[in-house]
């Protein structure tokens, strides 16, 4: 299918002289230039009304950590969902994800728990999956004050959905689903879709290699490559939560999302795989500028439902 016509003007914009790519700059320079395509393109008669937002404060690993929890309208009881932001684990807060949380608070009714875990290079790996981890086993004690009902699950894009990977193979009793969207869950292995779409979707190979050179640094050498928080493809999947994973046509992680599907479906999880065809990486930071993303969100927040309807009360 052809790439959406709303989404290439948008990368025509973002590809126009004068404007610095996120891998040519610094962390602080990639951070506030994502606020800038995402929050600050928000107009206060755009913000997604939901019943009740509050920012609070949540343990990590290593010390507290900065959350926002969004409530439905309504009496509830509801499930929480645990949102884990996308943004190379360099990049992203709580508020770039605002409007993605508020979404899918109001769509699916849900209580969303936002979670800023640490961000490299000031808090390298393995520190962003260690504050999920620890995010994810507080949520766990405090679902009555979080949602009212016994209903936990855990969410991310990009390598937010890395990070809900690895809490959905450390607790996988303890949760009712898990939402990956383009997750990164396989970063060592070369797929055909890093190929095909390494350059002109926005998430393009230097930013990869610049996320990565942050993240991990440069002397792979030193890692465990097999442990499963690096390489959540590589962590037993068994007895885990049922899983929504989403994927897009034009995006290089694509193909990585998809074998993890079908590694958890082999191992006998339930598995909701949809792929978009048309849209890139990141789509869900454009429904305010592509209809077909706006219609992809839709999709998410309804299978989002279903899966935790499916789980019971």
């Amino acid at each position: 299918m052809p790439l959406d016509p709303q989404i290439a003007a948008l990368l025509s914009l973002l590809e126009a002289p004068g404007v610095v790519p996120i891998h040519a700059g610094t962390p602080e320079a990639g951070r506030a230039s994502f606020r800038a395509l995402t929050c600050g393109m928000v107009a206060p008669d755009q913000v997604v009304p939901v019943g009740k937002v509050e920012d609070l404060i949540v343990p990590g690993a290593a010390g507290d950590l900065p959350a926002r929890l969004y409530r439905p309208e309504g009496p509830g009881p509801w499930a929480t969902v645990l949102y884990l932001h996308g943004g190379g684990f360099v990049i992203g807060d709580l508020d770039t994800h605002d409007q993605t949380c508020r979404r899918l608070t109001r769509d699916a009714d849900v209580v969303v728990l936002s979670v800023a875990y640490r961000l490299a290079p000031e808090h390298p790996y393995p520190a962003g999956p260690e504050d999920a981890k620890a995010a994810a086993a507080w949520a766990v004690d405090h679902l009555p004050e979080l949602g009212g009902d016994d209903r936990l699950a855990v969410a991310g894009d990009s390598a937010g959905g890395n990070l809900a990977a690895i809490v959905a193979q450390t607790m996988p009793d303890r949760l009712a689903a898990q939402i990956l969207i383009y997750p990164s869950v396989d970063p060592l292995v070369d797929y055909p879709s890093r190929h095909d779409n390494a350059m002109g979707y926005f998430l393009d190979d230097p930013t990869m290699a610049w996320f990565s050179h942050h993240y991990v640094g440069a002397d792979l050498a030193a890692l465990d490559v097999t442990d499963p928080r690096l390489v959540p493809m590589l962590g037993d999947v068994a007895g885990g939560p049922p899983a929504v994973v989403v994927t897009a046509e034009f995006d290089p992680l694509r193909d990585e999302g998809e074998a993890y599907a079908g590694k958890l479906a082999r191992a006998g999880v339930a598995v909701d795989l949809v792929r978009h065809d048309g849209l890139i990486h990141g789509f869900l930071d454009m429904v305010g500028l592509s209809t077909a993303s706006a219609e992809a969100a839709a999709d998410l927040h309804a299978r989002v439902r279903r899966v935790l309807d499916g789980a019971g009360r």
